[in-house]
């Protein structure tokens, strides 16, 4: 399999999944905004991130979409999945409450699967990241070469 198509796919996926989690919690903001501020870790800012979150989400999702920003892109869903995976780790081990913030099919996880869901995910901006950097290096290596010829 070529190394861009790889890219495509792991950018694909990670688009797919921020855009659809944005408006997921666009389209159900009050229920998304009352469930952070149940969250025992981050109730006094649940007002900013409950806009700042599919925000985020939203432009993680157009810097992957544009080949020149998706480096940028896939260092910015590694930074936010790895992130969630540490909140929802956090939450598991040392919360007395959880409270459900996921929209649409991620609310039908529980905690555990929803855990590793976002592993893979954690796992796919790496090897995103991996492929298109060393994808990158060859090409530059390519053109020295043909351009010392």
């Amino acid at each position: 399999m070529k190394k861009g198509l790889i890219v495509e796919i792991m950018a694909s996926l990670l688009i797919l999944l921020f855009i659809y989690a944005a408006v997921s919690k666009l389209l159900d903001y009050h229920t998304f905004k009352i469930q952070l501020s149940k969250s025992p870790f981050i109730t006094q800012y649940a007002n900013f991130v409950a806009w700042a979150l599919p925000i985020g989400e939203i432009l993680v999702g157009l810097a992957l979409a544009i080949k020149k920003t998706r480096i940028i892109g896939l260092y910015a869903s590694l930074f936010l999945m790895t992130m969630f995976t540490a909140y929802i780790y956090a939450m598991l081990h040392y919360s007395y409450y959880i409270p459900c913030s996921c929209g649409g099919i991620l609310s039908k996880m529980d905690w555990n699967t929803h855990f590793w869901f976002n592993v893979v995910f954690v796992l796919l901006s790496v090897i995103g990241i991996l492929v298109l950097a060393g994808k990158r290096v060859n090409e530059k290596v390519e053109s020295k070469v043909i351009n010392a010829m």
